[in-house]
């Protein structure tokens, strides 16, 4: 149960942040697949494996977060380890191979909890295109505050993230990733203007 008073709950954009860490890129095919599976939840749809490749410059490090869709978050293999056992409750890791990175431990993070708790009467209308909801109001009693991350019937292709595991993926990357709030309890807090731009 959901204490609805608790000023410290909050959702959360992650993409990683424009310092100089390496991104990496999932193959067109990849990207589709993990679309039409968001799209129809379908089994036969499932992403087993991805392939990607690195971007940026090669004098760079690689970052533990490199994904900027924002349905395909990927994580480092340190990243994981430290997180335990609190990715699962989201959904499944499905490994990535990466062209020249044979010594590359990075894993998509399949999100496969989708949670009806958007307040549909104070959020934006979702965009009829793609689902996205530009301006999101949470039900703090239906938000699954024990899960890292979740996905919303009505914008299935983007993930959430809970405060608590945006501040705990923060502690462990640094200067990695950027953190765009989308919605909090507290009312001071300011909500990202547009969340899920570029």
């Amino acid at each position: 149960m959901v204490d609805e008073s608790d000023e410290s709950l909050s959702v959360y954009r992650l993409l990683p942040s424009l310092s100089d860490y390496r991104p990496l890129r999932l193959d067109d095919a990849g990207l589709s697949r993990i679309k039409r599976w968001q799209r129809s939840g379908a089994e036969s749809d499932r992403p087993v494996r991805l392939s990607a490749e690195w971007g940026g410059d090669r004098h760079w490090p690689k970052s533990e977060f490199p994904s900027g869709y924002r349905g395909a978050p990927i994580l480092g293999r340190r990243v994981i380890d430290q997180l335990g056992d609190r990715l699962p409750a989201a959904g499944s890791l499905v490994p990535v191979d990466i062209a020249d990175g044979k010594d590359d431990e990075y894993f998509l993070l399949l999100v496969e909890q989708v949670v009806d708790c958007l307040d549909l009467r104070r959020s934006s209308k979702p965009k009829r295109m793609n689902g996205e909801v530009k301006k999101a109001v949470f039900r703090p009693e239906a938000l699954p505050v024990d899960l890292p991350a979740f996905r919303l019937p009505q914008f299935a292709s983007a993930v959430q993230w809970n405060g608590w595991a945006a501040d705990r993926l923060i502690d462990l990357t640094g200067d990695q990733i950027e953190r765009r709030l989308i919605w909090s309890r507290d009312p001071a807090a300011k909500p990202h203007p547009d969340p899920w731009g570029f």
